[in-house]
């Protein structure tokens, strides 16, 4: 009589420690680094598409939020040349790469754009790189980097350089956000 009592206390058992809730990891340090995006932000930037090229100006707005302590996903809007422009950001960090990495789509392009990338030592900027199409040489592809340095809690500069052939970062978008009161 004893076999039957054994055997639903086991199963009993091992019923209850399959109902268990899997361990999920905590956002870390570096999780914490990218709240400080999170907000509403105004943007101003200027932007050179070639050397030969006139300068475009470009107005926008960010809206930033954290999702779930891992992401920040920002969508952005702005105009320039009198054309609409919207795009969505995420950035995170991969504890197993040690590294930032994130994505980029937006509303002029078919590419999403994957980025990988790091803070700096004196932790105040992030430099993220993706591999896209080079708006010079159609059909090619090109390195890039997009870097934001915080000023102050208020203020982002923002640049985005590609590698040229010679290896060198070409800057071509310089910029700023500035966190709405």
């Amino acid at each position: 009589m004893k076999t039957p009592i054994l055997f639903a206390t086991l199963f009993a058992a091992t019923f209850v420690a399959a109902q268990e809730v899997p361990q999920f990891p905590s956002p870390q340090k570096e999780h914490e680094w990218l709240q400080q995006f999170a907000g509403d932000w105004e943007t101003h930037s200027k932007a050179m598409m070639g050397p030969d090229q006139p300068e475009i100006k470009c107005e926008g707005a960010i809206h930033s939020r954290m999702l779930g302590g891992f992401w920040i996903v920002s969508e952005m809007k702005s105009e320039a040349m009198g054309m609409a422009m919207n795009g969505v950001q995420t950035i995170g960090y991969d504890a197993k790469k040690k590294k930032y990495v994130g994505t980029w789509v937006d509303s002029m392009s078919d590419h999403m754009w994957r980025y990988e990338g790091s803070v700096d030592e004196s932790g105040k900027i992030l430099t993220l790189e993706a591999e896209g199409p080079n708006f010079m040489k159609p059909g090619e592809m090109s390195k890039f980097q997009d870097i934001y340095e915080f000023k102050s809690k208020d203020h982002i500069a923002i640049s985005s350089t590609m590698q040229g052939e010679d290896g060198k970062w070409i800057t071509f978008m310089t910029g700023e956000a500035r966190r709405k009161k």
